[in-house]
């Protein structure tokens, strides 16, 4: 049998993972394509004007950027995040995300191991 740890996307296919979720206006739109105590990836469609409050994660979260350009916040320092550009957002740290413009990202947390 075979099992899919990446979940909500095609196998074995090439594919845009921008693609992969609509902007939606007034909304921030998510797909979950894997969650374990390890590791959390998700991609996400912010509309101009959206965000994710300042919040804390138990792991390092690296945005990767895939299209268009987000403000990130990261322990009060604003970060402008473009196009095929990542940032880390370290853990314990308070971190927020705003889409002064539309844009889309991957979203990938890695968890310690004594989670």
């Amino acid at each position: 049998m075979k099992s899919n740890f990446i979940k909500n996307i095609e196998h074995e296919k090439v594919l845009s993972l921008a693609q992969q979720v609509q902007i939606q206006d007034g909304q921030v739109v998510s797909k979950t394509l894997a969650q374990n105590k390890a590791v959390s990836i998700t991609i996400f469609a912010f509309a101009q004007n959206e965000e994710i409050s300042s919040h804390e994660s138990k792991g390092d979260a690296m945005v990767t950027v895939l299209e268009g350009t987000g403000l990130l916040t990261v322990g009060g320092v604003e970060h402008i995040v473009n196009a095929g550009e990542t940032l880390i957002m370290p853990a314990n740290i308070p971190h927020a995300v705003f889409a002064k413009e539309s844009f889309k990202m991957m979203l990938t947390v890695v968890f310690p191991e004594n989670n």
